[in-house]
C-alpha cells in the first residue's frame, strides 16, 4: 500500500466501497455476489437502470478515472456511459463483472504507487483536482451500489 498517509486513507475507502466492511453496509461486490444474469437484466422500474447497466457505468467510471490519472482526457457519453447489455446470457454478465473487478484492481494498483503530492494535480480537461475526482469516484461507487440493493429487492 502507498506510504503516502492521503493516498491510503482513499485506498482504504475504496476497498471499503467495493470490497467490504464499509460503515455503512454491504459494499458494492457484496451486493453482486448472488446475482444472476436474470436478476441483473431485470428492469423493475420503467425507464430506470438495470443492475447489469449500473455495473458496466461504474466499471466504465473507474477506466475513465484510471485513464485520467495517467494523464489522459477521459469521460464517457450516451451509450458508453450506460452500455446496452445485448446478450443477457450468464457468460456475459460473469464478464461485465469481471471488468469490473479488473477495473477497480487496476485503479488500486495505480493508487498504491501515488504520491500524496499527485492530490494536488488538476484533473486533465477538467477545473477540479485529483483528490476531488477520488473522493467523487468513492460518492459514485456508493451511491450506484444503493440504488443496485434497492434494485435487486425490487
Amino acid at each position: 500500500m502507498s506510504g503516502s498517509p492521503e493516498i491510503a486513507r482513499i485506498i482504504d475507502q475504496l476497498k471499503r466501497a467495493f470490497e467490504g466492511n464499509a460503515w455503512h453496509g454491504p459494499a458494492l461486490f457484496e451486493i453482486l455476489e448472488d446475482v444472476d444474469a436474470s436478476a441483473a437484466a431485470r428492469r423493475p422500474i420503467p425507464d430506470g437502470h438495470t443492475i447489469w447497466e449500473l455495473t458496466l457505468h461504474v466499471a466504465g467510471w473507474d477506466g475513465v478515472v484510471l485513464r485520467r490519472l495517467r494523464g489522459k482526457e477521459a469521460t464517457l457519453e450516451g451509450e458508453d456511459n450506460f452500455p446496452v447489455v445485448v446478450n443477457a446470457g450468464e457468460a456475459a454478465w460473469q464478464k461485465a463483472i469481471q471488468s469490473l473487478r479488473r477495473n477497480h484492481e487496476e485503479l488500486m494498483n495505480e493508487l498504491s504507487n501515488m504520491a500524496d503530492s499527485r492530490l494536488s494535480e488538476r484533473v486533465p480537461g477538467k477545473d477540479y483536482d485529483v483528490y476531488f475526482m477520488l473522493h467523487g469516484a468513492i460518492q459514485h461507487t456508493l451511491y450506484h451500489a444503493g440504488q443496485m440493493a434497492l434494485l435487486k429487492k425490487a
